[in-house]
């Protein structure tokens, strides 16, 4: 990457194959090399589709080490903070021996399973969920029947957010169209940010770890965390679809999941982070990346981030 910096340095009018024959390199090598220097900031795109401009060794490198001391300094600042709610925690707690419990830790699946069934059997007015990733066990689903039910028979709403991969998925749909004769309300969005329950505006369950729900659930009664939780799934259940109803593509021909994807594509994120993040397999990732591209008659991923911007695919 540094050889090939230095060579468009000295050369800037070279293109991909020029480099890659001048210092022995494949098409595919530069490119590559060529997506990092974008990302570094020490490359951006020229004025003509395949064309590129190199930024200053003085402006580029002066960017790229501001960009680390402000984000170390952001952690530095985050870490403080952190450490001096702690010490307001323990000082307050310590003093308060009958202070009320805003969190509680529930240790694995069984535990989580237990409390959920717990505040559905005292629910009152709403119960709303964020459902990410894979699809849910078929026996899960048939267990929380009797619950779901005597909730929505009391007068409790109940509303669910799946992610769109679910609707592939012939038990998820069973369920939903049951829930739906009963009242329930169930919608998709292209991607969800993690595992959520909120029940009567009071009470939030949410991972211990985000990327490993069955390592457990914090269980929030701040009235502070509880409200900030129902504002997002209120921005996510407003961006839904019903299940019922078909993802059109947009002016553009992109369905949702496509326009995510390009997204989380032109933020430099890795195939298996899409994959993960989408709730879709890895190779549906790829051949989708590689039919964005072929539209967009990109050759590299860099170049087509930049014609995807150009279409506005990316607004």
């Amino acid at each position: 990457m540094e050889a090939i910096y230095r060579l468009l340095l000295e050369q800037p009018e070279l293109g991909v194959r020029q480099v890659a024959a001048h210092l022995g390199f494949s098409d595919e090598m530069v490119r590559s090399a060529l997506d990092d220097l974008a990302d570094l900031r020490l490359l951006q795109p020229g004025e003509g589709d395949g064309q590129f401009m190199t930024v200053s060794p003085e402006v580029g490198l002066s960017v790229l080490l501001n960009r680390i001391e402000l984000e170390f300094g952001s952690k530095q600042r985050q870490l403080e903070a952190a450490r001096s709610s702690v010490e307001a925690l323990i000082t307050q707690y310590g003093q308060q021996q009958h202070a009320p419990e805003v969190v509680q830790q529930h240790f694995g699946l069984d535990a989580v399973r237990l409390r959920l069934e717990q505040l559905a059997e005292t629910a009152r007015s709403e119960c709303l969920s964020f459902f990410p990733g894979g699809a849910q066990r078929p026996d899960v689903m048939e267990s929380s029947k009797p619950l779901d039910q005597m909730a929505l028979e009391r007068g409790v709403s109940l509303r669910t957010l799946y992610q769109d991969s679910f609707r592939n998925d012939p038990p998820t749909r069973e369920y939903v169209h049951w829930l739906s004769t009963l009242g329930g309300e169930t919608r998709t969005v292209p991607s969800l940010p993690m595992l959520m329950v909120i029940v009567d505006r009071e009470v939030a369950l949410v991972p211990l770890d985000p990327a490993d729900g069955r390592q457990g659930a914090l269980e929030l009664r701040s009235r502070g965390a509880v409200e900030a939780l129902h504002v997002l799934f209120t921005r996510f259940w407003d961006a839904g679809i019903p299940w019922y109803e078909q993802d059109g593509p947009d002016s553009n021909g992109l369905s949702r999941r496509e326009r995510e994807l390009m997204y989380l594509l032109a933020s430099g994120h890795t195939d298996e982070f899409i994959s993960k993040k989408l709730g879709v397999s890895l190779r549906t990732v790829r051949r989708t990346v590689s039919n964005l591209m072929a539209r967009l008659e990109a050759r590299s991923r860099f170049e087509a981030g930049v014609r995807a911007a150009r279409a506005g695919w990316l607004s």
